[in-house]
């Protein structure tokens, strides 16, 4: 047998192995709304008890939700909660004998590393493509506007009812959860990370949602002047550019001004918009904490108080 044909048997072993692993726990999920199918995606069991990861634009607004196990049996499912701006979801089943996949570590997933997928594109259940990571750390941009960080460029075939599934190492722990494609490029696909998706998951099932600040502000990404960066030792060379501050808001009663360049929050820098919806995410609230900015060519650091959405 040649070197060539042993790494590929070995490339197939690793790809059947982890398929095997982890489709049991791969489910089809069939949205309904107003009584009317409205699509299908993917999820995956994750604890005994019958919760199961999802995408949240999989199963967002549906008014009914169906989950068919790798073996044909179907159940209606509950939503416990979903999040848009991470496109992450969990719903419930109540079932005997389930498989829950086991979860990974993205922070050790490296570029290259051999990925496989495991989904239901167009119906076609548990359909399992390979590929490599071919980046970290992508920011995609959820249907909610927001910026999902941590996420990984794959060329692991993907497609529409391929979304909420998951997308596992050779091993058979699941690293990602598919969520997006490029089109219409080829190979250019996108999986929330998994750490991520441990910790959205959990505070859905604490509370059913994430909590978010809000201080009121509308802005745009501006350049700092290097001048005022050296000047002022900021860490970033931009921040945010103060378009609108809402009446009664956080940012109004910080003493924001339209035209100030918020530049940190708390001890962290602002380089642009979504750093700072970063650091919005899950706040305490009545917390005070401040807001660095650029005001004409002066540093002023105001005290904030970000409320609730």
């Amino acid at each position: 047998m040649s070197t060539s044909t042993s790494i590929l048997d070995a490339y197939s072993e690793a790809v059947i192995a982890a398929a095997e692993r982890v489709s049991p726990s791969v489910v089809n999920i069939e949205v309904h709304q107003k009584d009317k199918r409205a699509g299908s995606g993917s999820g995956f069991i994750f604890t005994p008890d019958g919760f199961i990861l999802t995408n949240s634009h999989v199963v967002h607004g549906a008014s009914r939700i169906e989950v068919t196990l790798s073996e044909g049996q179907k159940y209606q499912a509950d939503k416990i909660g979903d999040d848009p701006d991470t496109d992450l979801a969990v719903v419930r089943i109540t079932a005997p004998n389930l498989v829950p996949a086991a979860l990974g570590d993205s922070q050790a997933v490296r570029v290259g590393q051999l990925v496989i997928a495991i989904g239901n594109p167009y119906g076609f259940q548990c359909t399992v493509t390979s590929g490599v990571i071919s980046a970290l750390g992508r920011s995609l941009r959820s249907q909610s506007g927001r910026l999902i960080d941590n996420v990984f460029q794959t060329d692991a075939a993907l497609n529409p009812g391929n979304s909420g599934g998951p997308l596992i190492t050779s091993h058979g722990e699941v690293i990602g959860v598919n969520t997006a494609v490029i089109l219409p490029a080829q190979g250019i696909c996108f999986a929330i990370a998994i750490n991520t998706a441990k910790f959205v998951a959990g505070r859905l099932i604490k509370d059913g949602k994430i909590q978010r600040g809000y201080i009121g502000v509308a802005g745009q990404n501006v350049p700092v002047h290097r001048a005022l960066v050296r000047g002022h030792h900021l860490e970033a060379g931009s921040g945010i550019f103060v378009v609108g501050i809402e009446q009664n808001s956080p940012a109004q009663r910080a003493g924001l001004h339209e035209g100030d360049i918020i530049v940190g929050f708390g001890d962290r820098p602002v380089a642009d918009i979504d750093a700072l919806h970063r650091m919005l995410t899950d706040p305490q609230p009545d917390v005070n904490t401040t807001l660095t900015i650029l005001r004409g060519t002066e540093k002023h650091v105001l005290r904030v108080v970000p409320s609730l959405l």
